[in-house]
Parts: structure tokens; C-alpha cells; sequence
């Protein structure tokens, strides 16, 4: 019984802590969108200025209107080309699937400011791959400073995320039913679309979702490739509102972010939902059935093969391409010979400059050693919410989707601010500890669901067995769950680095002298117009 205390004591410790940790940075961002000025003004009073604001600014309508539009076109072209890669790679003899797989995820590697910044070396109007068009073809066709460009960079930038959840569905499908439409004559597309398709309908379902609200948060590609041509996205119409009033305007952001929330956060629920659904769905068709591959024959092979690598064209050569040309090129651009403007001069002054040669230095640290304390805290939450279906459980689920529905940017800023007035946090502000801080909470989502997905594959006789023999709660976590789940835990962490090497917007406001990371500080520098340290840090990040 003391046990079963103990343990239930622990639960509502973590699960109360967690919840104080997600909940104070968005309750005091709703706080600030009903002041007139920055909470910590000593004349700062109650007002809905703020909303009458944005709500009567045609610039924030405008916003809203491409953020849908960006958000919606993302997903069109997403979801279906990610679920299509993922029925070829799966469920057909595809040649050279198995090293086609780690290519087709490169981009979710790359911070979407990286990928951005190659897109216009290589696709821009001085783009390489631009001009050698022109002089071969004449004018270029496409336009990536335009909605419709940015929208399709997009969605072939998100199409990996798609295939991660699509093709595991697909993986767990047996193929008696593929082999029974084939043996009916059905043509290998028909396949696809009528048999295999809706089996894995609720993980494509829910990869739309996810994508959706993807849309709504995104920051880095509309700010790199948009901001030129005026194009305002609900995020960086965020980051320049202190540019349009000059001075900070806390809470005009703050009530922004407020109308964000109200659209993501339904978002983030219907998220939720359907990862439950789909997780059900894709367990029909029991262990053990047969997924014999699907054969493509010498045309399909050639389409197949001929889609993959155009979109690996388009999605991973051209934008990785461009950042390792232009950092190692000191011109570019219309009759510039690159072979005459080689230089490693880029580089030089990146390991020059401090703030610069810091920020690789604190990125390492933060993916490496910051990665492996996360990790550490959200086995800690897992293990609180592990086998929990009690209401502390249920608490558990709902924080975990509060950080979903703040953009990295507004957390990021939160923080900023609790690092600043809270006494108690002060000593913290001018370290790598408030970035880590920050970069757990946005992790947060990502990092705890690999830990419960890992955690669940530890049978439940095993803990119930160490119980019988007399083991208490925690005993039985140290010697049977814990050891099992070493090697999810390193994959853990391989995904959590990834995630904070990639981590961008949560540091603009937060980072200072001494605590700059790549990320963060290439934002900073597009307002400078610092390209050549841009590119370097770029290929960096790449290598990184």
C-alpha cells in the first residue's frame, strides 16, 4: 500500500511540475494580450487595445489569409507524394529501396532556415541553377520568392513527415490483399490507390493534421524567402511588429499569438485523436502476416524511380547543394565564373569572430550533453505516465500539447521574460541553462512520445512479475523497465539532437552574448544582410 502511495506520489509531482513548466509561459502570454503595455511597466493597466489593434489591421487579416493558404497547400502536396513514396519504398521491390529510405528523410534533418538559404542560391533569381536554365533554355518558369513558390518548397520540404507516419502504417499491413486485387488484374497504381491507401487512411489523416499545424507555426521558409516579396505569414507578422511600432510592442504580439493559439490548439487535440486511431488501425492484420513485395516490372520501376529522384532533385541536391556551393564562393551570381571566387574566407571569419565560433561551440553542447538531460526528463515524465489511466494521466496527455500549439518563437519570448522578472530564475537568463530550459519544452511533444511509444513495448507480465517478488514501483523501473528500453532511449536521443541541432526560432529573443546558437543567429544575421557567414554557418549545420 506504502508503495502504491509512493508511486502515485511521484506521478502527481512530475505531472503538477510538468504542467507549471508548459502552462506559465502560455498563460502569461494570454495575460499580456489583455495590457495595454509590457506587464512589467509600472503603468501597465487592463485593455483590449491590443486585440482592437489587430483586429482592425488589414496587414494581420493578410497574414492570416497566406497562412491558411501556405498551411492548406502544404498539406495538398505533402500528404499524397509522402504516401505515395512510402507505398514504393514499402510495399514494392523498389531497387536500392533500402539506402533510398535515409536519403528521403534528409530534409527533416535540416532546419528550414538552411534549407531556405539554399533554395535561393540555387532556385533564386541569381541562382545557379537559375541562370544555367536561362542559358539553356531561356527564362526560368518558377518563382520561389512567390506564395505559390514558398507553398511548394514547402510541402516537398514535409514530405519525409509524412512518409515517417504513412510507411510505418503501411510496414504493419499484411499483403494478402494487395496479392488478391494484382491476381484480379488490378495494375500496381490501382493497387495503391483502392487497396493499400485507405488501410493506412488514419495515418494519413492524421500526417495532415500534423502538417496543418506545422503550417500554421512556420517561421524560417516564409521569412527567408517570403519577406522579400512582402509576404506575411501569422509568425513573422509576429517578428515584425516591433519593427512597425519601433519600439516593443509585447502586447500586440501577445494578442496575435493568442488568435494563433485559438486556431492550433483544436489542431493539436484532433492531432491527438487520430495518432490514437491510427496507432489502433495499424494494428489490424495481426503479427506475423506475410508482406510479400509488391513487383513494379521494368516501367514501373523507371516511374518509380524517375518520381523519387526528381523530388531528391528538387527537395535535397538543390537546396544542400546551394548551401555548400555559396560557402565556398565569395561572388556569384550572372557571368561570375565560380571557379575564380573559391575561398574558405567564409569560414575564417566564422571561427574568428566569437559570437559566431560560440554558437557551434553552444549548439554541440545543446544537441549533445542537452540533448541526453532531456531525454533523461522526459523518461522521467514517462515513467509518471506510464501505465497511468487515472486523471493525473489524462493531466499528463493535455500538457504535453500545450508547447504544440505555441510557435517556437512565442515560447522562446516567454521565457525570455520569465528568465527576466522571476527572481528565482535571474541567475539562469545569461546561460545555456535557460535555452535548454526552453528547447525541453518545445521538444516536449516530440522527445515524450518516442519515450511512451518505447515504454509501451515493455510487456506489462514483466513489472507485474518484479511486483509478485516483492519489487516496489521504482525497483521494478530500475531493473526490468529501464534496461529494456536502453536501446529506445539512445534512439531517443538521437531524435531529440536532431531536433534541437534543427531549433531556430526559440532562441531570436532569447539567446544573448555568450549563449548565441547557429539557429537562432542566423536569423539575426538575414537582417544584416551578412550572407557569406550565413552560408558558412550553414554548411555547419549541414555537417552537424
Amino acid at each position: 500500500m506504502q508503495r502504491a502511495i509512493d508511486a502515485s506520489g511521484y506521478r502527481t509531482t512530475v505531472i503538477g511540475a510538468l504542467f507549471v513548466a508548459v502552462a506559465t509561459p502560455a498563460l502569461l502570454v494570454i495575460y499580456q494580450s489583455f495590457l495595454d503595455a509590457p506587464f512589467f511597466d509600472a503603468k501597465v493597466a487592463f485593455s483590449l487595445e491590443a486585440y482592437r489593434y489587430v483586429l482592425t489591421d488589414p496587414e494581420f487579416w493578410r497574414a492570416l489569409r497566406t497562412t491558411t493558404l501556405y498551411s492548406v497547400g502544404m498539406v495538398a502536396i505533402a500528404v499524397p507524394l509522402g504516401a505515395l513514396l512510402a507505398f514504393l519504398v514499402t510495399r514494392t521491390d523498389l531497387k536500392g529501396r533500402r539506402w533510398l529510405e535515409p536519403v528521403l528523410l534528409v530534409p527533416m534533418f535540416l532546419s528550414s532556415i538552411v534549407l531556405a538559404f539554399g533554395y535561393t542560391v540555387s532556385l533564386g533569381p541569381s541562382g545557379i541553377v537559375t541562370i544555367g536554365w536561362q542559358k539553356l533554355f531561356g527564362p526560368a518558369f518558377w518563382n520561389i520568392y512567390s506564395l505559390p513558390g514558398i507553398i511548394l518548397i514547402a510541402g516537398l520540404a514535409h514530405v519525409p513527415t509524412v512518409y515517417l507516419y504513412v510507411a510505418s502504417a503501411m510496414r504493419r499491413l499484411p499483403s494478402d490483399l494487395e496479392e488478391a486485387a494484382r491476381t484480379a488484374g488490378a495494375s500496381i497504381w490501382r493497387v495503391s490507390l483502392d487497396v493499400t491507401l485507405p488501410m493506412v487512411l488514419p495515418a494519413m489523416i492524421f500526417s495532415a493534421a500534423l502538417n496543418l499545424l506545422l503550417g500554421f507555426e512556420t517561421f524560417g521558409i516564409p521569412l527567408v524567402l517570403g519577406d522579400p516579396n512582402g509576404i506575411l505569414v501569422l509568425t513573422t507578422y509576429i517578428y515584425k511588429v516591433n519593427t512597425i511600432f519601433g519600439t516593443p510592442t509585447y502586447q500586440v504580439m501577445a494578442a496575435v499569438t493568442v488568435f494563433l493559439i485559438l486556431i492550433t490548439l483544436p489542431l493539436v487535440f484532433i492531432q491527438r485523436r487520430l495518432l490514437r486511431h491510427a496507432r489502433r488501425f495499424a494494428a489490424v492484420g495481426g503479427k506475423g502476416a506475410r508482406a510479400n513485395p509488391l513487383r513494379l516490372g521494368p516501367a514501373g520501376q523507371g516511374i518509380a524511380l524517375s518520381l523519387i529522384g526528381l523530388w531528391m532533385l528538387i527537395s535535397v541536391v538543390f537546396p544542400v547543394g546551394g548551401v555548400v556551393l555559396r560557402s565556398f564562393v565569395s561572388d556569384w551570381g550572372q557571368g561570375v565564373n565560380l571557379l575564380d571566387h573559391l575561398t574558405l574566407d567564409h569560414f575564417r571569419t566564422v571561427f574568428d569572430l566569437p559570437a559566431l565560433s560560440r554558437s557551434i561551440l553552444n549548439t554541440i553542447l545543446l544537441a549533445g550533453l542537452g540533448g541526453a538531460l532531456a531525454v533523461l526528463v522526459y523518461l522521467a515524465i514517462g515513467l509518471a505516465g506510464h501505465r497511468n489511466t487515472g486523471r493525473s494521466g489524462t493531466l499528463l496527455d493535455y500538457s504535453v500539447l500545450i508547447p504544440r500549439a505555441l510557435p517556437g518563437l512565442i515560447v522562446g519570448l516567454a521565457f525570455f521574460w520569465l528568465f527576466l522578472f522571476v527572481p528565482i530564475l535571474k541567475p539562469l537568463r545569461p546561460t545555456l541553462i535557460s535555452l535548454l530550459i526552453a528547447y525541453i519544452i518545445v521538444g516536449l511533444s516530440y522527445g515524450l512520445r518516442i519515450i511512451q511509444s518505447t515504454l509501451l513495448q515493455v510487456a506489462p507480465e514483466l513489472e507485474e512479475s518484479a511486483r509478485i517478488t516483492g519489487a516496489s514501483v521504482y525497483r521494478g523501473w530500475r531493473d526490468v523497465v529501464i534496461p529494456l528500453v536502453k536501446p529506445g532511449l539512445a534512439g531517443a536521443w538521437a531524435m531529440i539532437m536532431i531536433v534541437f541541432l534543427r531549433e531556430y526560432a526559440t532562441g531570436v529573443y532569447l539567446m544573448s552574448a555568450g549563449t548565441e546558437v547557429i539557429g537562432s543567429l542566423m536569423v539575426s544575421l538575414l537582417t544584416s544582410g551578412a550572407m557569406d557567414q550565413i552560408a558558412a554557418l550553414s554548411f555547419i549545420s549541414i555537417l552537424l
